[in-house]
């Protein structure tokens, strides 16, 4: 990670279009901005778009960039975070809003009657995996409502959805979410126990 120091002397480099600054930015800062860009999408391709999407529009505006608070680095984390998910949005409307979502709808699972603590047993990796399992109106309303804490009426204005149909898609995301997750369980629950 950068210090404070060099990251205000790549901000200012890259502001200046010096691709040595640009690419020093992006391979410090793309871990992150990869975790943030793959739970908006199932797709590894669609995350990498979203992501150099997101860095385009940060070079583009980085002589705009102003740190928010005295912790220089976070400040701008905060700021690529921002671009990063707005811009997973984007990704979104231009290519998934007119999907139909029914096919989740569709599928059922058999909740099992095990353990109340089964959750405890599911790695990050495994849930940000089921998180991608949902459609990509109920796991971008789930990203923004509970990750991002947008409102409804914040998420319809985004996605250009009515306020009910945020607080549909959350519902249906939690609750898809629940039995895929419930599923992964009792995956491994066999598999530990043969």
């Amino acid at each position: 990670m950068l210090s404070a120091e060099e990251l205000t002397y790549h901000v200012e480099g890259c502001a200046r279009n010096r691709r040595e600054s640009q690419k020093i930015l992006y391979s410090s800062f793309y871990g992150y901005a990869m975790s943030i860009c793959d739970r908006y999408t199932n797709k590894p391709d669609d995350a990498m778009e979203i992501l150099n999407d997101g860095f385009l529009k940060i070079f583009r505006e980085i002589h705009h960039y102003q740190p928010a608070y005295a912790d220089v680095v976070s400040s701008f984390k905060g700021w690529l975070r921002k671009i990063m998910v707005y811009t997973a949005i984007d990704h979104f409307r231009k290519n998934q809003k007119h999907k139909l979502v029914t096919e989740l709808d569709s599928v059922e699972y058999q909740m099992p009657s095990g353990s109340a603590d089964a959750m405890d047993k599911l790695s990050y990796d495994e849930i940000i995996r089921a998180i991608q399992d949902l459609s990509p109106g109920y796991r971008t309303v789930l990203n923004l409502f509970i990750i991002e804490g947008l409102s409804h009426d914040e998420i319809a204005e985004r996605l250009d959805i009515s306020t009910g149909t945020s607080k549909s898609n959350l519902s249906k995301a939690r609750k898809q979410l629940q039995k895929i997750l419930f599923k992964l369980n009792q995956i491994q629950v066999t598999k530990n126990a043969v």
